[in-house]
């Protein structure tokens, strides 16, 4: 929930379900400075990595690599298009100037191109997997046919899990002497014992168990990377070593990365829910308080990590052409067709170019 602070008073009025009316007088100023500033380094950042990004997979031939980066890529630059409305809402200290219909768009937006974003790195993740550790069976299985499918699935299944947002967000008046209304994030009040369920719901499905089976698979794909290093998986010299070296940092850095960006925010979110239906029973107003700023704060993580996929992957590609092709213009795997080697080493050869 977006607090609605006073503009006279620099705090905000929060009420608990189990306060029967009463409310939470909270210090909110910070917020109005703060989160400004980061949602729009975030939305600069954004706008112009995710814009080439999104150019440099359309000039390529379709992969299924690319044509998940391509979908992140689109939730994330549609996700940083939702900023600027959220920054004028808190430089204008909480007013809404949009109206209502604009507020439940924008809050919806906010949530359904963040989740795209997580499911999506999820699927990378799992492709990764199935890749590295099944490649003969994920070269006969996932086509790029079978990939689309599976995006459309994952816009499809986003909608259908953020739409009731559409029902909560709405804009209330403000606090104080000061008229004007402010855009909810959450849900007002009365909705709440409603809401908290729904959100709950939302957290679990929408990040905790994606991001179980994101840690999952990069784990495996460690796993067998680390052992093709001492060599027994792959028949005869290991090849590409630097490059597998490579893929185990890039790995481990995206992976601390997704639990950073993510992580607190949900489990403050989580935290911060269950004290608004707890009210008093849970802590009352101190806990709320504290609970409240570690939720503001762990916004922009999350929002952060719109930029920091573009950014990956600009700083772990390889230079147009490099790793793709042998010496002699070939494709790696015609070189070590050539030279005898098994089908086997063919596979390690073409994935781990493309990787990550």
């Amino acid at each position: 929930m977006s607090f609605s602070p006073s503009p006279s008073s620099q705090n905000s009025s929060l009420p608990t379900s189990s306060s029967q009316g009463s409310a939470c007088q909270l210090d909110e100023s910070y917020k109005h400075i703060f989160l400004p500033i980061c949602y729009l380094f975030t939305f600069l950042l954004s706008l112009g990595l995710n814009s080439v990004v999104l150019t440099q997979c359309l000039r390529h031939p379709r992969n299924p690599s690319l044509v998940y980066m391509f979908n992140l890529a689109l939730s994330d630059l549609m996700y940083s298009l939702s900023l600027p409305f959220l920054i004028t809402s808190y430089i204008s200290r909480d007013r809404w100037l949009f109206g209502d219909p604009m507020c439940r768009l924008v809050r919806f937006l906010f949530y359904f191109n963040l989740y795209c974003s997580i499911l999506f790195l999820t699927c990378i993740s799992y492709h990764r997997y199935r890749g590295i550790c099944h490649p003969m069976r994920t070269m006969r299985i996932e086509t790029l046919r079978w990939v689309r499918a599976t995006c459309v699935l994952v816009w499809t299944l986003v909608f259908a899990l953020t739409s009731p947002i559409l029902f909560f967000a709405r804009t209330g008046p403000l606090d104080g002497p000061v008229d004007g209304v402010t855009c909810w994030d959450d849900a007002l009040d009365e909705d709440l014992p409603k809401y908290v369920p729904y959100g709950v719901f939302l957290h679990i499905s929408g990040f905790f168990l994606p991001f179980s089976l994101t840690a999952w698979c990069y784990s495996r794909v460690v796993r067998t990377l680390c052992r093709t290093l001492k060599g027994g998986v792959v028949p005869g010299p290991v090849p590409g070593v630097a490059q597998r070296r490579k893929s185990i940092r890039t790995i481990v850095t995206i992976t601390l990365l997704f639990a950073l960006c993510f992580l607190p925010f949900h489990v403050t979110r989580t935290i911060f829910l269950a004290l608004r239906a707890g009210g008093a029973a849970l802590g009352g107003c101190r806990a709320l308080g504290v609970v409240a700023v570690c939720y503001k704060v762990t916004r922009p993580l999350a929002s952060a990590n719109a930029f920091l996929n573009a950014l990956l992957y600009f700083l772990t590609k390889e230079p147009c052409g490099r790793g793709n092709r042998g010496k002699k213009g070939e494709p790696i795997s015609k070189q070590e067709g050539k030279k005898g080697q098994s089908k086997e080493s063919q596979v390690w050869g073409n994935i781990y170019p493309a990787f990550p």
